[in-house]
């Protein structure tokens, strides 16, 4: 074999390994996020399953299609006396004619069977839940880089305002109305239901449902300034009678602080600057341009899903947030010590 003759053999074997190196890739990348709290491969509802079974069916029916296509591209490489090109002698043109004809039906076939597929899970998914579920009604607002959640009930004295964790009863619908009050936010927990976008002026409804407990990350799944990558939020899924006995106490207001030291804490939050933008229910605290922090301390991050919720941490958000998180529009605090320590005290008694 000549010096071409072993070039030309090389490109050939490096044509036909390109699939299979795909292949491969593709998998690797898949089996990296199979699984957790922010897969859409691993529902714990009735929507993430639907759009789970069209994920898996879509996958398959691909990898069959890459299969076959390799094998026949390895086939035409290995074939004994073909490794050269050669003119096709007419009496296998019908053969061939007859081969492109059916891959042609076969892949109109597979892609209305798509279409098919995707119109049956998007109809199911957007029928409403049945009335007799006992829906959950909640509202979800976008801000830059935070979520406002309100729990609506229809007297308006028992609805109230949390932030940034959103915590739903087990085997239940939660209807969900979304918006945005700046830039165009999306809404998305991959193991519970596809994402939904948030537009200013417009309101948009999504319902899911866990039927299991467990802990869940959702995401802002649509770039809206600096911190998208830090617009995270929680969703805790828990029993029924878990769910209701933390709804009647959510409703009401902050507990007085009860040791000399958070009432100071409750002082400096009153007297400083947080006051101006944040609320804390049964207290002077009424602003409505930051999260409401009635519960803060029950919530497991701050910083919409930045950080872990320890003291340590709230210590420096507080000071220096735009270290944390540069360009959220938190101001830092300037306190001393003994304030700080106290504050810190204060807000450890929200719950």
């Amino acid at each position: 074999m000549n010096r071409s003759d072993r070039s030309r053999t090389a490109r050939v074997h490096g044509a036909a390994a390109a699939p299979a190196r795909l292949l491969l890739l593709a998998l690797a990348v898949w089996s990296a996020g199979c699984s957790g709290i922010q897969s859409a491969v691993n529902p714990y509802g009735p929507q993430a399953e639907r759009i789970a079974w069209l994920w898996w069916l879509f996958f398959s029916v691909c990898t069959a299609v890459l299969l076959a296509v390799t094998a026949a591209v390895l086939l035409a490489a290995f074939r004994p006396g073909r490794r050269h090109v050669e003119s096709v002698p007419p009496e296998g043109e019908p053969r061939k004619q007859r081969i492109v004809i059916a891959a042609t039906i076969l892949t109109v076939l597979i892609l209305v069977m798509f279409f098919a597929a995707d119109l049956r899970v998007g109809t199911r998914m957007t029928a409403a839940p049945a009335a007799e579920a006992r829906p959950v009604a909640v509202e979800v607002v976008g801000h830059q880089w935070w979520w406002e959640i309100q729990y609506l009930d229809s007297s308006p004295d028992r609805s109230f305002r949390t932030a940034n964790e959103l915590r739903i009863p087990v085997g239940r619908p939660v209807v969900i109305q979304t918006t945005s009050r700046d830039v165009i936010h999306s809404f998305w927990v991959p193991n519970l239901h596809g994402k939904i976008d948030l537009i200013p002026g417009r309101v948009n409804t999504i319902w899911l449902q866990a039927d299991r407990p467990g802990v869940f990350r959702g995401q802002c799944a649509e770039f809206c300034g600096l911190q998208h990558a830090k617009m995270a939020f929680t969703v805790v899924a828990v029993p029924d009678a878990e769910f209701e006995r933390w709804l009647q106490a959510a409703r009401r207001p902050a507990p007085p602080p009860r040791t000399p030291e958070a009432r100071r804490g409750e002082q400096v939050f009153l007297q400083a600057q947080c006051s101006m933008c944040h609320t804390i229910r049964g207290t002077g605290a009424w602003g409505r341009v930051a999260p409401d922090l009635t519960r803060l301390a029950e919530r497991r991050t701050i910083a919409a899903g930045t950080l872990p919720n320890t003291r340590g941490h709230l210590a420096g958000w507080i000071l220096d947030p735009q270290q944390v998180k540069p360009g959220n529009f938190m101001p830092p605090t300037s306190l001393d010590p003994d304030s700080l320590h106290a504050l810190l005290a204060y807000l450890e008694t929200l719950q």
